[in-house]
């Protein structure tokens, strides 16, 4: 069971990004349609979130590449539950209808799907776990030293030193 971590939280991760990458292109493509439902919204326009259409649309492109190829992975994960959190309470929020209790439902699992990935961070298959490994392996430093031996007829010798340091 182990060894089917790695791509089911991989594939886990392409189903979490697709949503986001998508809508977020379709909002970059007709962003008049996201600023007039915000306009809408009682509580988004009196605080002047008007003309957000393409914001809201870039940052869901961009939010849903980095969850995709685990680039800052549990910060944008951590966004991404809160988004998905305000959007239910702000956008989905008439439960009596059933389309909205189907959307607000949504958006909560969408968003107990970020914080399970927050929790438990990325697998060996993310832009994130490259950093760290390399980050490690930048970690050894290596020191070399001449020493004179006697016990070798004088000739000098290259005593290499290796020292690893790991933070947790």
């Amino acid at each position: 069971m182990a060894a089917l971590a790695t791509p089911f939280a991989f594939i886990g991760r392409i189903g979490l990004s697709l949503i986001f990458i998508l809508a977020g292109i379709g909002k970059l493509m007709n962003p008049g349609s996201t600023s007039e439902m915000i306009a809408n919204n009682p509580y988004l326009s009196s605080m002047g979130f008007l003309p957000m259409g393409w914001g809201v649309g870039l940052f869901e492109l961009i939010a849903g590449i980095f969850i995709l190829v685990g680039f800052l992975t549990r910060l944008t994960s951590l966004v991404l539950a809160a988004f998905c959190i305000l959007t239910a309470l702000f956008f989905h929020n008439q439960l009596g209808d059933q389309l909205q209790q189907a959307m607000f439902l949504k958006n909560i699992a969408i968003a107990g799907g970020f914080l399970v990935l927050f929790a438990y961070g990325n697998t060996r298959a993310s832009l994130d776990s490259y950093r760290a490994a390399r980050r490690d392996a930048d970690k050894t430093v290596v020191r070399e030293r001449v020493v004179h031996d006697e016990a070798l007829d004088g000739e000098d010798i290259v005593v290499t030193d290796r020292t690893t340091t790991r933070r947790d």
